[in-house]
């Protein structure tokens, strides 16, 4: 178990969902505020239906012992006649991630983050973050960059190009239709350029990750990668029936390919019947203790707890009124062993989740 004598009880956490980046620039939030601040800042907004109720900055991921995050990159083409929000060229979409990269590398010359990208930088970090004898504030969280929607790779090279920078897992659809790949609410298997893609990742050891695939692109992403898969951020459709969520097919495939699954905190997908701007967190019943039900359900179809993890996607353009509402900052991910004890998870089927998975994982497919 990685522990801190600086923060009391609080266990090692690992989120492999977050949109820093998205939130530092499109939101236009400092993260390197208190959430409070930030919150404070947008009273009164109405650009963002998220406005004064965000729940993610910098301070509160060290507050909650949440060392290594997977952060993205993120940025939708969007075809003439689209209706989905995102630029209107894959130049544009590129262009934006590079200044989503610029956003990272400033975080970085500033203390705030420091970027893994091997087994090396990996345990430095660890070793940093678990030395007693550096304050909490003087330690930089670390973070694995991701590629949430593959739609602003202009062409082939600029996987390499994005390899070089540090991308080290890649999600080729995103929502609806993609250039590589169908998404969430679309049908239909990937094109020529999206197998192509496939072919690229696997040649550089880029980590598949199958969230938003749909149904069609998922099981033929299944059949054509031959490198390591995850799903950053995942719930399960037995639970809530969506096409967002995996079926049990799929997460036993998941299973058998070694993958782990990131439980998602965004209220739709943790209790069903939920209604955009409609339904509340307190009025639909949806806790910590219901995404804790999406985390069971994953592991009794594994037969284990070491296929599942955390994968949060607070302030993923929703906040506190699209979240548990036991959760007032992503600090409050700590109350999930708690809850997990309280469900007959042993003490190492607790660190499994909150951070063990997705270390023996990284060990593996960077091996």
């Amino acid at each position: 178990m990685l522990s801190n004598p600086q923060i009391l009880d609080f266990m090692f956490t690992i989120d492999a969902h977050l949109d820093l980046a998205m939130n530092a620039m499109e939101w236009n939030r400092n993260l390197r505020l208190p959430v409070a601040d930030i919150n404070q800042r947008e009273a009164g907004m109405a650009d963002k239906p998220d406005r004064s109720h965000a729940t993610v900055c910098l301070p509160e991921l060290r507050r909650g012992n949440i060392g290594l995050v997977v952060a993205t990159q993120i940025a939708r083409y969007v075809a003439p006649g689209n209706p989905l929000p995102g630029w209107h060229s894959p130049e544009q979409a590129w262009a934006h991630t590079q200044g989503q990269l610029a956003w990272y590398r400033a975080m970085e010359e500033a203390g705030e983050l420091t970027q893994i990208t091997d087994i090396q930088s990996l345990d430095t970090h660890l070793a940093r973050w678990n030395d007693p004898t550096i304050a909490q504030a003087d330690k930089p969280i670390g973070y694995i960059l991701s590629l949430e929607g593959a739609d602003s790779i202009v062409t082939l090279d600029h996987v390499e190009r994005a390899w070089q920078y540090g991308i080290r897992a890649i999600g080729p659809g995103h929502y609806g239709p993609g250039r590589y790949a169908n998404g969430t609410d679309a049908t239909g298997k990937m094109n020529r350029n999206g197998l192509d893609l496939l072919k690229k990742m696997a040649s550089l050891n880029i980590i598949l990750d199958a969230t938003h695939l749909c149904d069609d692109a998922f099981w033929q992403a299944m059949e054509q990668y031959e490198g390591a898969v995850w799903a950053s951020h995942n719930n399960c459709r037995a639970l809530v029936n969506h096409n967002r969520q995996f079926s049990d097919e799929q997460i036993r495939e998941l299973v058998q390919r070694g993958a782990v699954i990131g439980a998602v905190l965004d209220a739709w997908m943790v209790v069903p019947g939920w209604v955009r701007r409609v339904s509340t967190p307190v009025g639909m019943g949806c806790d910590l203790e219901k995404v804790v039900a999406h985390i069971d359900h994953i592991c009794q179809i594994a037969g284990n707890a070491e296929h599942v993890g955390i994968g949060s996607d607070l302030d993923g353009a929703f906040g506190r009124e699209q979240c548990p509402h036991d959760l007032e900052t992503i600090a409050d991910l700590q109350k999930f062993p708690a809850l997990l004890k309280g469900r007959g998870y042993s003490e190492d089927d607790i660190e499994n989740i909150m951070h063990g998975n997705w270390l023996r994982f990284l060990r593996r497919a960077w091996a």
